[in-house]
C-alpha cells in the first residue's frame, strides 16, 4: 500500500521522484527543450515560489503578489517590470532580502488551499506548457485573493 504524501509547503500530493521542485526543474527543461515556452518563465518562477513560500523573504513574499497581480491583471511585461522597479530591487540599494533564509522566511498562516500545483502543469505535457502555466497562474491569483492575502479588487 503506498502512503499518499504532501509537499509542506504547498500541500501537493508528493509520488517519489516527483516533489515539487523535481516538476519545478522539468519545467525549466521545457522551456530550454522548445524555446517558445520561454514565454511563460517569469511566470513559471514566481508561481513556484509563491507555492513555496519560504524561498521567499517575508518582504519578498509580499513583493511576489505585486508581480502577479501586476502581469495578470494590468498585463505588464517582465521587460516593464524591469524599467519600472529596477532601481527598487537593485541588490546594491534595496535594504531588504528576497530570499527567505531559515530565519526570516515568507509563510501562509492561514494556509491557502491551492487549485492547481505543479503536478497538473506536468501532466499537462510540454505542449501544453504555456497554457497551463497561465492557468496556474490564474488560479493562484485566486486562491491568495480567497485567502485574503491579495486584496479583492
Amino acid at each position: 500500500m503506498e502512503i499518499t504524501q504532501r509537499c509542506p509547503e504547498c500541500g501537493a500530493e508528493v509520488q517519489e521522484g516527483q516533489t515539487c521542485q523535481e516538476n519545478f526543474y522539468q519545467m525549466l527543461g521545457w522551456e530550454s527543450e522548445q524555446p517558445a515556452n520561454w514565454a511563460v518563465h517569469h511566470l513559471t518562477v514566481l508561481c513556484y515560489h509563491l507555492q513555496h513560500p519560504s524561498l521567499y523573504s517575508p518582504e519578498g513574499l509580499r513583493a511576489g503578489f505585486t508581480l502577479l497581480t501586476d502581469f495578470l491583471e494590468r498585463g505588464t511585461t517582465p521587460t516593464e517590470v524591469r524599467k519600472q522597479r529596477g532601481a527598487q530591487v537593485d541588490s546594491g540599494a534595496r535594504t531588504w532580502k528576497i530570499k527567505g533564509t531559515p530565519e526570516s522566511h515568507g509563510t501562509y498562516d492561514p494556509p491557502v488551499v491551492w487549485s492547481m500545483t505543479t503536478n497538473q502543469v506536468i501532466a499537462a505535457g510540454i505542449d501544453n506548457y504555456c497554457d497551463s502555466v497561465r492557468a496556474w497562474a490564474s488560479s493562484m491569483l485566486i486562491s491568495l485573493k480567497t485567502s485574503g492575502y491579495i486584496p479583492l479588487q
